[in-house]
């Protein structure tokens, strides 16, 4: 237990809550297009939405800039115009009967500033978390199975850290989760760091042991490698449950239901399948 407890203490020096502070803190800002003052009025609700408090709509009008305002930024990061009115390349298109493909078309090729919309703009809150949740976890279903399986070990230049780093791959797991805690509370517009989420923190921790437990245990019970898809699956759905815990501590300030996680639970082993299935192809299937 102590070298595990040195091992997360090591793991925890690699991350930097800041650095997330830093970027979720990054002004984004809108320029819209519109050919009626009705086209304005709705893709000013699509991105600063009527349920925020004065307060922050007031804050959020200040990123979003009308065609024709006067004194406007010398440049913005994003050209949104009224669905109907075409643009040049590199503009987006706001679909007032399908928010959601707007966003998309905003997120993909945007990564960079994934986080930042989504603190800012809640349209893309849900969106940013579940790809942040995915991203995570499939990190985390790679590093598992790499750590059993040498003959992928090069796949694992994806990983944010030096596969050779960590001596346990509990502490890599875990630390990554501790990461994903972090990106999701700056999404969701929540105090970022292991003092201000030490409540999280804590729960990432105790929960680490029992699944990666299961997992070793699953790996070897069955012979010839072919407990290596069960551990990558369970290293994926167990990331997958942590993350809308978190999810659903930020956004209702309250735990996930047992049931709800027993049907995060499926759904992430059924995604860690599919996942690891496309890191190491022509195994067989658990």
């Amino acid at each position: 237990m102590l070298e595990l407890v040195k091992q997360a203490r090591a793991a925890m020096s690699l991350l930097n809550p800041e650095a997330v502070r830093s970027l979720a803190g990054r002004p984004v800002h809108f320029g819209l297009v519109s050919a009626t003052h009705a086209g304005f009025a709705e893709m000013e609700d699509f991105l600063v939405p009527p349920s925020l408090s004065r307060e922050l709509r007031v804050e959020r009008y200040g990123l979003v800039h009308r065609a024709g305002d006067p004194n406007p930024p010398d440049e913005v990061d994003f050209v949104l115009y009224q669905e109907g009115l075409e643009g040049p390349k590199g503009t987006y298109v706001f679909y007032p009967g399908d928010p959601q493909r707007t966003v998309t078309e905003i997120l993909d090729g945007n990564e960079d500033l994934a986080v930042p919309l989504a603190r800012q703009f809640p349209a893309f809150r849900h969106t940013v978390v579940e790809r942040t949740i995915h991203s995570i976890a499939r990190e985390n279903a790679l590093f598992a199975v790499a750590t059993a399986l040498p003959d992928i070990v090069p796949t694992v230049i994806e990983l944010p850290w030096a596969f050779g780093e960590w001596a346990s791959d509990t502490a890599f797991l875990t630390a990554n989760q501790f990461r994903m805690a972090f990106l999701i509370a700056a999404a969701c517009n929540r105090r970022v760091g292991f003092t201000q989420q030490k409540g999280q923190i804590l729960s990432i921790a105790a929960g680490a042991f029992g699944w990666r437990a299961i997992a070793r245990e699953l790996v070897g019970k069955i012979p010839l490698g072919g407990g290596l898809i069960p551990k990558g699956m369970i290293a994926y759905a167990g990331t997958y449950v942590v993350g809308k815990a978190l999810e659903s501590w930020h956004n209702a300030q309250a735990r996930l239901p047992r049931e709800e996680r027993g049907k995060a639970y499926e759904k992430g082993l059924e995604r860690g399948r599919a996942v690891v299935q496309e890191l190491i192809p022509g195994r067989e299937k658990p």
